[in-house]
């Protein structure tokens, strides 16, 4: 390719690679397969022409989405063999607007834990619909199927989520709040502090991987059971330091240990943010290594 047309291709796909970003991280939910994407992605768009192609965004976000379709069935076997819960790789940051990796798109936590229900194709369909607002012709022409089929697997994915997870906008400030006081309440190890705050079928999900003593083999549900357990998981963590931060965009806790990251802590409050419902903690190194360790001043 002349050089031209090389510099053309390569601001062409850094002008969209956020947007690309956002889309397959969010049918993946891994940081590390979403970039493996993003590069086969960039393979196939730098061997074409650019000039060539009427629409480039549409080229790109046709790629990258069967790409990362591709990807699901090795991603499904690797969780196969996974140790314990598997959670998806929290996106953690400053929450400052001039942050790069803040994106307004990038699904909850939990909610990317309801998506890991539907098929693929579901999620894919669900998250270009209902997320990325294309239409269903759009998608048609992306994934290879007709425009009523997709019609038939958004309204199929859509009734899914509702069914898992009703539609409940809870205030930054509360969410930040109850965060806050929960933290206090478990690494303090107030148990009345923790129960008040719990629903009483609430569910704690630890994503380890086998590599941290804070994960566990499976959820652990019940106010009881899960306040006694995060009591005493906090009184392990060797000179615990907690950081408020925007995981996924919502505010959560991410604490470290002897200045290493060593969990990210999101609490997903029932629809009236009175009181806690799930509580996902993720300590697998693998899947904090792109959060920097902490900086003495």
């Amino acid at each position: 390719m002349p050089d031209t047309a090389a510099d053309d291709a390569t601001r062409v796909f850094a002008d969209h690679r956020e947007l690309l970003f956002s889309i397959v991280y969010n049918m993946l939910g891994s940081v590390a397969d979403t970039e493996d994407v993003l590069q086969e992605t960039w393979l196939s768009w730098a061997s074409r022409d650019p000039g060539q192609i009427e629409h480039p965004r549409a080229y790109l976000v046709r790629i990258a989405v069967n790409q990362a379709l591709a990807q699901q069935t090795a991603l499904r076997r690797r969780r196969e063999t996974y140790v314990g819960p598997w959670l998806p790789e929290p996106l953690v940051t400053s929450g400052d607007a001039a942050d790069p990796v803040v994106r307004s798109d990038s699904l909850s936590l939990a909610l990317l834990v309801v998506l890991e229900t539907l098929t693929p194709l579901e999620r894919a369909v669900f998250i270009l619909h209902e997320v990325f607002a294309y239409a269903h012709t759009e998608i048609a022409a992306m994934i290879d199927r007709t425009p009523a089929a997709v019609r038939q697997i958004a309204h199929r994915s859509r009734e899914h989520v509702r069914a898992r997870r009703p539609r409940a906008r809870i205030d930054r400030r509360t969410q930040q709040r109850v965060t806050e006081r929960f933290i206090d309440a478990a690494f303090g190890g107030d148990l009345t502090a923790l129960m008040e705050m719990l629903a009483p079928e609430v569910t704690l999900w630890s994503d380890g991987g086998g590599k941290s003593a804070a994960g566990g083999p499976r959820p652990v549900k019940g106010r009881d059971n899960v306040a006694r357990l995060l009591v005493a998981n906090a009184r392990t963590v060797e000179g615990p330091e907690v950081r408020y931060q925007q995981v996924n965009g919502e505010p959560s806790a991410v604490v470290f240990a002897r200045d290493s990251p060593f969990a990210v802590m999101v609490l997903d409050l029932d629809a009236d943010g009175g009181h806690v419902r799930d509580i996902y903690v993720v300590s697998n190194p693998d899947k904090l290594a792109h959060i920097p360790e902490r900086t003495t001043e």
